[in-house]
């Protein structure tokens, strides 16, 4: 039976490799190319021949050297030949993602949906890695949040946009579970009232990661998409809830469909309404639905 560390920070921090010797050893043209070479391979292992053709180095010592210098951290050998280890794929797809690489200059454009405030056209922007989408007339927020600039390569804005929704829902699912999209770590979920906030809400819930500090913050409402019985109430109405960007839904980028019932504990109540029907989501602090009631706008 497995149980958690009593004290999980200090052996967490411990590493064997020293953090900047490994960015030293993959802070190289040659070794980078081996990566990819062994990231595109159709068939892994790749033997050492195969190997040396697909990388541009023709001293076979020198290519050796620069392939022995990856070995066990992010290449491991077998009988068979060489084969991508965990920490190899990562960086390639740290590099395939122009994370650290692409600072790309893109026009606004034109979005899905009207502003929940003033009815306004929506735009979306891209700017430090960051995607907002706002309100081109009032200026209101519809959410802002990161999009890997790998995510603009060979996509129109509509597939663009379709992206980052699909990104956002999974981003916030694994934060409002507990677990860190970047580094998997233990996410911590508090609700926050008042302050300075770029989402135009005064509630709402934050996610701070315990290890790597990561941080994503939202209106309360947003949590809800990942419900089965919100998607259920849309669905009794005919709607397929994963077919609506967030932004186009009132509860998830305002907080006046939001009340707090109570702060210590927190219990705070989400409305959604449907044609007649009024959906109440009531939540704990951790954002944990403790209650429903679907009831008739006009009951």
């Amino acid at each position: 039976m497995s149980r958690a560390r009593e004290d999980p920070g200090e052996d967490a921090d411990a590493a064997d490799v020293d953090a900047a010797e490994a960015f030293g050893v993959v802070a190289n043209e040659t070794r980078l190319d081996i990566l990819e070479a062994l990231w595109r391979a159709d068939e892994r292992p790749v033997s050492f021949s195969e190997l040396h053709d697909d990388v541009d180095m023709r001293d076979s010592a020198q290519f050796n050297y620069h392939l022995q210098q990856l070995t066990d951290q992010f290449v491991t050998k077998t009988d068979d030949g060489y084969d991508l280890r965990h920490a190899g794929a990562q960086v390639v797809r740290a590099v395939r993602a122009g994370t650290f690489t692409r600072q790309p200059d893109v026009d606004p454009s034109a979005v899905e949906g009207a502003c929940t405030r003033c009815g306004g056209a929506l735009e979306a922007r891209y700017a430090d890695e960051q995607f907002r989408v706002e309100c081109v007339d009032c200026g209101k927020s519809h959410g802002e949040y990161e999009f890997p600039p790998g995510g603009l390569v060979d996509r129109t804005d509509e597939e663009i946009a379709t992206a980052f929704d699909e990104r956002v829902r999974h981003l916030h699912c694994l934060a409002a579970d507990g677990v860190c999209p970047s580094c998997a770590g233990r996410m911590r979920t508090e609700i926050v009232r008042g302050g300075d906030c770029c989402l135009d809400v005064s509630l709402r819930s934050v996610h701070v990661c315990e290890r790597c500090r990561n941080e994503l913050c939202s209106p309360v409402g947003l949590v809800l998409l990942d419900e089965s019985i919100v998607s259920a109430f849309y669905e009794d109405h005919g709607i397929d809830l994963s077919s609506r960007p967030y932004w186009t839904l009132p509860w998830c980028v305002d907080d006046e469909y939001t009340t707090v019932e109570s702060s210590d504990p927190w219990r705070v109540s989400v409305d959604i309404a449907l044609a007649d029907d009024r959906l109440t989501v009531t939540l704990d602090g951790d954002l944990d639905v403790v209650e429903t009631d679907c009831r008739s706008c006009d009951g």
